[in-house]
């Protein structure tokens, strides 16, 4: 099907979109909206996309993007690699002294991942398939939420999303008691209780904190709480927090690694979990990672909150995957994401539809964001 994969070009390239409404988390505040994007060229010709995780801290984009430029890409095209996942290892390999020595396993990782998904993306490409199919799905169809409702005013953002077609919402906590459970009521007022929706407090609270919020969300139906307690906390405090209450815990975006994963799965702590694949593993160790989540009985939902290409990326492993599990798809206004996300742009009755297409099944708009490239 797929010869080596000889690479004749890496490059990375950054944008960043100024927010009018800044995003706002439990941690901190993003007042705009970095993407970095990876692209890769073989020696045929044939190119393909991805996308590395950035958010934090605020120079994460331009930094993922040079460590690309400095580090990964002469290692990357090197020499030939049988397939993807040969070149994900031999640049995992190649610069893990390098990650310890500089204290920065977690920006490495990312910028791998990115890789990883542009390699996938140019991989399908040569077979002529869409990802989704390449990677064992059946159907393109996928489930998606509205992600990112900001603690100010969210039922207006949330009415607003519901007359474009979501059917799923999740609403970022964390803020207060009081200011947490008034925001709830009026989301799920305004939405009524025919839809989903799930909270997200990114690792605000306490054990003891958790237990009292769970038990005061409670009456509003809530599908999911995510991250209530930081993710270095002992899977015992997450057990126990389990047992306190009949709302699925989820987590997942700040868990890197296999050995990571396989602890937070023995544990059966979790029922949603969220990996993201631009953060970590690529399509190389997230396929068989959300296989492993699907045996274990959790909802495989993946992680996203950047551009288009990572979106389509995530919506393709999740259409590969299946199992009940659905699609973060940022609420909030953002032009990187919209010009690059191809089909994803399109919502019907709370779900969107892959292309046939092959590889990601997009080249991405560029010309129309250039107002927001950054030089490097």
């Amino acid at each position: 099907m797929n010869g080596p994969i000889q690479l004749r070009s890496l490059r990375a390239l950054v944008w960043r979109y100024p927010l009018k409404t800044p995003v706002v988390t439990s941690f901190g505040t993003m007042h705009d909206r970095p993407m970095v994007l990876v692209r890769v060229e073989d020696a045929s010709g044939i190119a393909g996309w991805g996308e590395i995780w950035c958010n934090f801290p605020s120079v994460g984009a331009e930094h993922r993007a040079r460590l690309v430029h400095g580090v990964l890409a002469p290692l990357a095209v090197s020499r030939p690699f049988h397939d993807p996942a040969a070149l994900f290892e031999f640049l995992t390999g190649n610069t893990a002294v390098l990650a310890l020595q500089s204290g920065e396993p977690g920006p490495f990782a990312q910028a791998i991942a990115g890789v990883d998904l542009a390699v996938w993306d140019l991989w399908a490409r040569r077979a002529q398939q869409p990802l989704w199919r390449l990677l064992g799905g059946t159907t393109p169809r996928v489930r998606v939420y509205a992600s990112g409702l900001n603690p100010d005013r969210p039922s207006e953002l949330a009415a607003t999303r519901r007359n474009e077609g979501f059917r799923a919402f999740k609403l970022k906590i964390g803020f207060g008691k009081e200011r947490d459970l008034a925001n709830v009521a009026a989301v799920r007022s305004a939405l009524g209780d025919d839809v989903d929706l799930m909270v997200d407090a990114n690792q605000a609270w306490s054990l003891d904190g958790a237990i009292d919020m769970a038990e005061a969300l409670e009456p509003f139906y809530i599908g999911w709480i995510e991250e209530p307690l930081r993710v270095d906390r002992p899977w015992s405090e997450w057990q126990a927090l389990r047992e306190r209450t009949n709302i699925p815990l989820a987590a997942g975006e700040n868990i890197a690694g296999d050995a990571a994963f396989d602890a937070a799965l023995e544990a059966n702590v979790l029922k949603v979990v969220q990996p993201d694949l631009a953060k970590w593993g690529g399509f190389t160790k997230g396929i068989p990672l959300a296989r492993r989540i699907v045996s274990a009985g959790a909802r495989y939902c993946p992680h996203w909150l950047g551009g288009g290409v990572g979106l389509l990326a995530s919506a393709h492993a999740l259409a590969a995957i299946g199992g009940g599990g659905i699609l973060e798809v940022d609420a909030n206004a953002n032009p990187l994401r919209s010009a690059t996300c191809g089909p994803l742009g399109n919502i019907s009755d709370g779900s969107s539809v892959l292309n046939n297409r092959p590889g990601l099944g997009i080249d991405p708009d560029l010309a129309s964001l250039q107002a927001y490239a950054v030089a490097l």
